[in-house]
């Protein structure tokens, strides 16, 4: 009896996932629980074990796939329920009659009562493999109306191609109807808006307007998948859906570098790194509480702003496999030894692909630091559904006027760190903006105050 596995439902908002490794083939004894997959999406990799026990009978996943929500990967032939079912006693063979004798009885039977197929809608997928399913994009082929060849209606690449060479009866659309003479014709329909997902996915076979760029030169096609299609993705939703307006300002971080040096060694020890992202996260908790409108989310189907009364912020990874985020929760609680720990082993997960999918879910603000890069001024993208984030340059020495106690000027040397707010203008206005960010500030070029008792 066979069975098939299907790629998962992996949590919200997952609808598609990449095959990263397969750890079977065909012919090999499966047990439950045995690691069969590795998939990834774009929030996390994760090992699929398998649910059944069996024999390996056909292998439709490939490394490099994109699977989708209920794809059949993996069918096993022999499995452990059909085992158990005790095989039906053997009665004499009967005397082929001259029918039998010029059809086998198996082939009569496959003509006398043929395999029911299973009925197609848009809300279950279509069996078959993420081959096939890639093949009848590029083809502009619907699976829903192919026919399977496949055992259990699974749809075969060979089924696409020849559903697509196959003739079409040309349909004509009906005639449009003539206003008559004392009826005023109908206003025209308004065109239709593009949908965001139109700016990600060209049709199929559209190559988008590009030239053959082989014409000029030696050209490599990489593959558009995984994290960096999926922060594409997101981030063009982000940018089509939010109004970004961004405020920019520069810190002076002597004191805070100088109180940084002092610390850090009781903290890697302890095994964590104090770096500036570690202060950001708890001058912008702390910033959060008295701003609560930057840790929101808007709601356009109720009308309603969501005001978050917990403070997970997410810091924005630099990985050899694309940016992702991290989130750490309840930043407002814990002391500066516990983030600096707390962070250094996120982003070592991260750079990994070993964060479990509750790291990358229920951020309420983002920050993301390129100083450590070169990276200077710029402008960040909002993670949507969050409504603001904070950017860190690199600080460099620079002269800047400093005023003492006497009221006398001097041009001193001083440690300068651009720093950038991006906002969504419809939650939030210009004027709170400056004041978030100048708060911001004030905390980090005093340090004493807000830090030294949360070491």
């Amino acid at each position: 009896m066979t069975q098939s596995f299907r790629l998962p439902d992996l949590g919200e908002g997952v609808h598609e996932a990449e095959i990263l490794a397969v750890h079977v083939a065909v012919g090999q004894s499966i047990k439950e629980g045995d690691l069969i997959l590795e998939v990834e999406t774009d929030k996390a990799a994760v090992e699929i074990p398998s649910p059944i026990t069996g024999t390996v009978s056909e292998v439709l996943a490939k490394k490099g796939d994109m699977a989708g929500v209920g794809d059949i990967l993996i069918n096993f032939g022999e499995t452990a329920e059909a085992a158990s079912v005790a095989a039906p006693a053997k009665t004499p063979a009967a005397t082929p009659s001259a029918d039998s004798a010029a059809t086998p009885p198996e082939r009569k039977a496959d003509q006398q009562t043929p395999a029911p197929q299973a009925t197609k809608t848009a809300e279950q997928p279509v069996p078959a493999s993420p081959a096939t399913r890639r093949l009848a994009r590029e083809l502009g082929v619907d699976l829903r109306l192919v026919s399977p060849s496949g055992a259990g209606g699974v749809v075969s690449a060979d089924d696409v191609r020849n559903f697509a060479t196959a003739e079409k009866p040309a349909q004509e659309s009906p005639p449009a109807e003539q206003p008559s003479a004392d009826q005023p014709p109908a206003a025209p329909k308004p065109a239709a808006v593009s949908a965001p997902a139109d700016l990600v996915s060209p049709p199929a076979g559209s190559e988008a307007g590009l030239p053959d760029f082989s014409q000029w030169g030696a050209i490599v096609r990489e593959p558009f998948r995984s994290i960096r299609r999926a922060t594409a993705a997101h981030m063009i939703a982000s940018w089509v859906q939010i109004p970004h307006v961004n405020c920019q300002d520069t810190v002076d971080i002597t004191r805070l570098e100088e109180f940084r040096q002092r610390h850090k060694a009781e903290i890697e020890a302890a095994g964590g790194r104090l770096t500036m992202t570690v202060f950001a996260l708890k001058a912008v908790a702390t910033t959060l509480k008295k701003y609560p409108h930057f840790n929101a989310s808007l709601d356009l189907a109720s009308q309603e702003i969501i005001v978050k009364q917990y403070y997970n912020i997410g810091i924005a990874a630099d990985t050899e496999h694309g940016l992702m985020v991290p989130v750490i929760r309840d930043v407002d609680r814990k002391s500066i030894r516990e983030l600096a720990i707390e962070l250094q082993g996120t982003l070592d997960r991260a750079r990994q692909r070993k964060n479990s999918r509750e790291e990358m879910l229920g951020g309420t603000f983002t920050i993301t630091n390129v100083g450590g890069l070169g990276g200077s001024s710029f402008s960040a993208i909002i993670n949507h559904p969050e409504v603001a984030i904070l950017g860190l340059g690199q600080g460099r020495m620079q002269p800047a006027v400093v005023t003492d106690d006497n009221g006398e000027h001097e041009i001193v040397p001083r440690l300068i760190m651009p720093i950038v707010l991006c906002f969504d203008h419809r939650v939030v206005d210009g004027a709170d903006a400056v004041r978030f960010l100048r708060q911001v500030i004030d905390l980090l070029e005093d340090p004493d105050e807000l830090f030294i008792t949360m070491i």
